[in-house]
């Protein structure tokens, strides 16, 4: 097969680790990335067009004659940039914007699992501030979920203590439109107490193949308080998602999504991710249960994943684009996988940018990455920080325990001023692990 030109599509730490993993292929010739970011990998190179700058991006696909456009970002997917290729015949992982509707409109993914028989937590959608209000002033105090519809970056979730945390959060998306567009429609939905665990899944629209299970950190504080965030650090493989938790999700949830698509005459190529919850065993609701989708890539997942996979990451999305995902194959490196995230201080709240990020990596780190997301160059040439969630160091090894050492050891030698990052990443699995000694 003839080598052929790749461009991904983004800038952050996810894109980072794909364009890395990418790049590695004898498939590709070339990785671009768009626009990305200074930390790349010098293996690939940089075209200066936004993320969601959609004429551009087709233009500089079908000028340099793309042979695949990997999406990463859901922005891009919403506004149509998979359409927009496939129309211009270039082969594209991601799916078309209606497919991406599972992520992009909350109220449309329930409606989906309730319509497919997807487990998934009780619930009410509002587009009216009062009507919302009035539903919490209505149920139990206690813990309820409230949920921006649209398009948050991941922040617009609030697991709400009570009924005034749940009522301060409808009237923060709703009236002060804190997320903008993406809070005018809410969901709120029951808590369900238990542990949570990402799967994502390559597929071409027939054949769905999970990934190995992800546990990811959504809250900016240790021992998961705080605000939510984009996530603050994963691991794999987790420990509770046995081969019987997975059988059961691929039967209940992954299979019958898949189906569900294909009923309702959705065509779905790209990364299906599914946010998952083991509910606890005092819990009203029994088996895996869905939180949410997302259509691509999660971050920091990626970050983890990359270093776990073992077969050609660029033959495989070929393969889901052509529609021969069943004939690939897709193997996984036995061994575990963590990353953190060092984020500005501030985040995900206003934080201040141009801190210049100063790293001195000891060499008993061994191999470990640092996958930049909100990076730039100042005008002395300097690497400063640029976003909220900054560098996403990852690394691997015979053990998670040995995975950490690494990822720490380089976290301590990477600076800036404001940085701030969770030191306990993998903390419910070390402690399952002191358990059971």
């Amino acid at each position: 097969m003839e080598k052929i030109k790749v461009l991904v599509v983004g800038n952050g730490a996810r894109e980072h680790a794909l364009s890395w993993k990418l790049s590695q292929s004898p498939l590709a010739d070339k990785v671009y990335v768009a626009p990305g970011n200074p930390g790349m990998d010098i293996m690939t190179r940089l075209a200066p067009i936004d993320a969601e700058d959609i004429d551009g991006l087709v233009k500089f696909s079908k000028e340099e004659n793309m042979g695949l456009v990997v999406i990463g970002p859901e922005a891009p997917l919403a506004l149509g940039l998979a359409d927009r290729l496939i129309e211009a015949g270039v082969k594209v992982f991601g799916p078309k914007a209606a497919a991406a509707r599972l992520e992009t409109s909350k109220s449309f993914a329930k409606e989906f699992m309730g319509r497919h028989n997807i487990p998934t937590a009780a619930y009410r959608t509002f587009t009216s501030a009062a009507e919302a209000s009035r539903y919490l002033e209505e149920k139990p105090d206690g813990p309820i979920v409230v949920k921006a519809a649209g398009l948050a970056q991941g922040k617009g979730v609030t697991v709400a203590k009570n009924r005034a945390e749940a009522l301060l959060a409808v009237k923060e998306m709703m009236e002060d439109k804190r997320f903008g567009e993406a809070g005018l429609e809410v969901v709120i939905e029951d808590f369900i107490d238990g542990e949570e665990v990402t799967v994502l899944a390559f597929t071409d629209g027939k054949t769905i193949v999970p990934m190995p299970p992800v546990q990811d950190h959504k809250a900016l504080e240790e021992s998961d308080t705080g605000p939510n965030t984009g996530g603050m650090g994963a691991y794999s493989p987790v420990a509770v998602y046995t081969p019987e938790v997975a059988a059961l999700v691929e039967t209940t949830i992954i299979k019958p999504t898949l189906e569900g698509l294909k009923a309702d005459g959705i065509d779905y190529c790209g990364c299906l991710y599914f946010g998952l919850i083991l509910p606890s065993a005092n819990s009203a609701y029994k088996g895996p249960q869905v939180i949410e989708y997302n259509a691509r890539f999660g971050d920091p997942e990626t970050e983890v994943l990359v270093l776990l996979l073992k077969s050609d990451l660029t033959a495989i999305m070929l393969s889901c684009v052509e529609g021969r995902l069943a004939e690939q194959e897709v193997e996984w490196r036995d061994e575990s996988a963590a990353c953190v995230v060092l984020a500005s201080g501030g985040y995900p709240g206003d934080y201040a940018k141009g801190k210049v990020i100063t790293e001195n990596v000891p060499s008993f780190v061994g191999a470990s990455m640092a996958f930049h997301g909100g990076t730039a160059i100042n005008e002395k040439g300097e690497i400063v920080t640029a976003g909220g969630r900054v560098i996403t160091v990852a690394a691997k090894s015979t053990t998670l325990e040995k995975a950490l050492d690494k990822v720490y050891a380089r976290v301590e030698a990477t600076f800036f001023e404001g940085r701030h990052f969770r030191r306990d990443i993998a903390h419910r699995e070390l402690a399952r692990r002191k358990g059971e000694k």
